[in-house]
């Protein structure tokens, strides 16, 4: 929170002389500097207007402050030439902040030449240059912190460094510096405690003699370059002193025997090439965080790491290609807070050593081979908000005891057998993803859920499920993501749904849903939502306690095909499937103004009318099926402004006209997306000159479905053949069986004979005699 001070403060402080420090971090400033109150503050020594809203050049008048000594500009919208700005006169700065603003800066550092004092540059997220280096300039100041990360292609800010002893604090992070790892940094600064090199194009062996002793480096981060070949066998005797070691995203290959025995407390190797087992002396470390994710690790995990490492609190092992047991019965982990086992092939049931880890906040076991029952013991874990176990072969019912998992985020336990019923006590007030789909879930929707206002995303889709969507459902006012599709569920589609203004993708295809499609229901995408409500983007990204994991898929089938999608993709995607019910009347004309929906699937059903020419307006669309319904009239030819159109089916209606013009995305669809229409002419239809057809039978979930108004002339006639045939049939075996039937029969047909000759002799002319 920041207090908001008036326009007329800078002008008002010139009064105070003597001031010597000013503070107004988050004060909600804006506008610029300019005003020259501020100048006049001539004494001033620490001035730190970070974290506002200030913008535009530094007033050259800041000279004036001769005797300041630190200066914090950082988190603003400042601009302009460093080279150009009266900083260059402040030779008296021992601290400098200028990070997070618009600055431009010469990558020699000229303009600071002659600040002898200086020793704190923060500089990251600006834009560096390559000035005319004037060669005969030396730096007159040793620096004891450099933070220069994301500033751009700053190769050449190694010269600067050249010169540099006594660094302590130095982050070169994402600047696409080249070459080797600059062994020659940590010769030339003995004193350097933390290096960061992170995501650059650093690459080669990391080659580190037997002599070389570096005591005073506590942290190093060389993640996400392209760095190979083995981790040094002298890493442990070159950095003694060594706590944090980040070495992940490169391309290292061997094993992880080196980092055996050394003492860290932070340990990072994923995304790596790394084989071999995990070394039972990795549990002499004492490590609280410890992630060997992604490589090619095999085995199991051994005894000494679940033993030894009892103050750790991370542990990610995900894909790899570690089996066994997850963990045995030597277990004393227990202070872990986030557990990630998930792509391995473990096998068994859920230890139960964890039912100790009463401070466990997040359990990935997702895509193993975990068998037996969820335990019911994970519902004492009471800070548990994640559960990420799908695709396994867990089975049972979800225990009643998740009902006191008040601080739960994330639920996913897609994929499995699960089965019974969801317990009506489970409303997580937290819960903002649930994935239950693929299971074996039965029983209605009664009260589950109704409660969790936060929730976004509910997946119950592929089940068992029955009765009706409870009208509960308009109190998740958060809700985005509902899918339901391929269950058991009847009724209408409830009139709450048009309360959720947030709802981004709806599937509710493949149930016996009846009734009329809602007029009012308001679809957007999730990234729309959190324009209008940044709060809710904000909870969602970084919730109490730490950030929601993104990477929980959601399954939408378009033309019988899933898609995936997940994290960023997921927050743009939007779409209705009401395909395979029972629902009727007419399509609504205001879901033609859902301008942002990528898919739209009302197949297989019973919808009559027509296709609304307000469809012209869903510019996002990317799929639109109408297939197998009674619609009636013209294809709208507006539909061909449709740009991002790419599926496209009006099959097996009673359509009649023209078919839309074959430009755009409809010069890509061919007859299979007509059929079934036998009044639709045009490309790539017959020809509009050529007589129609007899209409066929059309609509509905399925073909053969009657449909009032059509006849199909083949089926009429050849039913009416086979009647006629039947009815001969029947009269000759009830003559052969009843003889006094029969006597009367020809006696019948003789006397019907008789009477036609002598009407004819009687009424024919004489000539016919």
């Amino acid at each position: 929170m920041y207090s908001i001070l008036p326009t007329n403060f800078f002008r008002d402080i010139g009064a105070l002389t003597s001031l010597k420090v000013l503070s107004l971090i988050e004060c909600g400033l804006s506008g610029s500097l300019t005003s020259p109150g501020l100048c006049e503050l001539t004494h001033l020594r620490e001035l730190d207007v970070s974290s506002n809203y200030l913008g535009g050049a530094l007033p050259s008048c800041l000279a004036n402050l001769t005797s300041l000594e630190s200066l914090s500009l950082d988190s603003n919208n400042f601009s302009g030439d460093i080279a150009l700005s009266p900083l260059n006169k402040l030779t008296s700065l021992h601290y400098l902040s200028i990070s997070d603003n618009h600055f431009q800066i010469p990558i020699s550092f000229r303009p600071f030449f002659n600040h002898s004092k200086l020793k704190h540059i923060y500089a990251k997220n600006n834009e560096f240059y390559v000035d005319t280096n004037d060669e005969s300039l030396e730096l007159t100041f040793q620096l004891n912190t450099l933070v220069l990360s994301s500033c751009g292609d700053c190769g050449a800010i190694l010269n600067l460094l050249y010169s540099q002893h006594d660094l302590e604090y130095l982050d070169l992070s994402h600047l696409n510096l080249t070459g080797k790892f600059p062994i020659w940094l940590l010769e030339n600064n003995t004193r350097l405690y933390e290096l960061l090199l992170a995501n650059n194009s650093l690459s080669g062996p990391i080659e580190l003699l037997s002599h070389f002793d570096h005591t005073n480096l506590v942290v190093l981060d060389i993640s996400k370059n392209f760095f190979e070949g083995h981790i040094p066998m002298e890493i442990k005797a070159s950095f003694p002193s060594l706590r944090d070691l980040n070495i992940s995203r490169n391309s290292f290959t061997g094993s992880i025997s080196p980092i055996g025995d050394m003492k860290l407390s932070y340990l990072d190797l994923s995304q790596n090439s790394l084989t071999g087992s995990i070394p039972p002396s990795i549990g002499d470390i004492k490590l609280y965080h410890l992630d060997l994710s992604h490589n090619n690790l095999s085995g199991g995990i051994p005894d000494q790491l679940t033993m030894g490492c009892s103050s750790l609190r991370v542990l990610v092992l995900s894909n790899n290609n570690l089996q066994g047991q997850i963990f045995s019965e030597k277990f004393s982990l227990f202070q872990l807070q986030e557990l990630r086992l998930d792509g391995n092939h473990f096998s068994g049931s859920i230890p139960k050593g964890l039912s100790n880890c009463s401070y466990l906040s997040s359990i990935d076991f997702s895509n193993n081979n975990l068998s037996g029952k969820i335990p019911s013991w994970m519902g004492n874990l009471s800070y548990l908000s994640e559960i990420i176990m799908p695709n396994n072969g867990l089975e049972g019912p979800i225990p009643v005891d998740f009902c006191q998992l008040q601080y739960l985020e994330i639920l996913d336990l897609s994929n499995n057998t699960i089965s019974g019923s969801l317990p009506t006590c489970f409303n997580p007030a937290e819960i903002n993803h649930v994935h239950l789909s693929k299971n074996r879930l039965e029983g209605s929707l009664t009260r589950q859920f109704c409660n969790s206002s936060s929730l976004i995303t509910l997946d119950l889709s592929d089940n068992q499920l029955s009765g009706n969507i409870p009208d509960c459902i308009n109190m998740l006012g958060e809700l985005s993501y509902l899918i339901l599709k391929n269950n058991n569920l009847k009724g209408e589609i409830p009139i709450q749904l048009c309360k959720l203004q947030k709802l981004s993708l709806i599937d509710l295809s493949q149930n016996h849903l009846s009734g009329y499609i809602p007029s009012c229901l308001n679809i957007t995408t999730f990234d729309e939502a959190s324009k209008v409500d940044p709060s809710t983007a904000q909870a969602v990204a970084q919730p109490p306690g730490g950030p929601i994991s993104t990477d929980e898929p959601v399954y939408f089938t378009t033309k019988s095909v899933s898609y995936s999608y997940k994290g960023k993709l997921l927050t743009y995607m939007s779409g209705i499937d009401f395909s395979c019910n029972k629902l009727t009347g007419e399509i609504p004309y205001e879901i033609g103004h859902l301008s942002k929906i990528h898919v739209l699937n009302l197949s297989h059903n019973f919808l009559v009318g027509q296709i609304p020419t307000t469809f012209s307006n869903l510019e996002q669309i990317e799929s639109l099926d109408l297939s197998y319904n009674n619609l009636s009239g013209k294809i709208p030819p507006q539909l061909v402004q449709l740009h991002y159109l790419s599926i496209f089916s009006v099959a097996y209606n009673n359509l009649s006209g023209k078919t839309p013009a074959r430009v755009k995305q409809f010069a890509t669809f061919n007859e299979n997306c007509y059929q079934g229409n036998p009044l639709l002419c045009g490309e790539p239809m017959r020809s509009c000159s050529v007589a129609s057809p007899p209409p066929l039978i059309q609509g509905g979930p399925t073909q053969g479905r009657e449909d009032d108004g059509f006849i199909d002339m083949g089926v009429f006639y050849v039913s009416l053949a086979v009647s006629y045939i039947m009815v001969l049939i029947t009269i000759a075996a009830v003559l052969y069986i009843n003889p006094y039937w029969r006597r009367a029969w020809f006696y019948y047909t003789e006397m019907c004979f008789i009477s036609c000759y002598y009407f004819m002799v009687d009424h024919l002319p004489k000539q016919f005699h």
